[in-house]
């Protein structure tokens, strides 16, 4: 989902690949494959993208989270529901301690 809204944003508002690329201090190429999937983001890069593209900092870095979270249980069909549950009481459990 990260990467498809970033180039959706991108594309709308025209904004070369070079230049988002020269903003996070990456060659073009490397951001090329970012968009392809063939590479992941870092969280750092998402400030930067949010406001290169005037896009809500917040959404994006749901959506990174959420590509992040994927990629960990996808391999796991059978468990990922149920690792997803447990993963959300424990993040229940954290907010409560606090």
């Amino acid at each position: 989902m990260f990467i498809e809204r970033i180039k959706q944003l991108r594309e709308e508002r025209q904004l070369p690949l070079r230049k988002l690329a020269a903003a996070l201090d990456i060659d073009s190429a490397t951001y090329w494959k970012i968009e392809k999937g063939e590479r992941r983001a870092r969280k750092e890069y998402i400030p930067v993208i949010a406001d290169l593209l005037q896009a809500d900092y917040e959404e994006l870095l749901k959506f990174w989270l959420a590509d992040q979270v994927t990629a960990v249980v996808a391999d796991e069909k059978e468990l990922s529901n149920d690792v997803l549950k447990i993963a959300k009481q424990n993040i229940k459990l954290k907010q409560n301690k606090l």
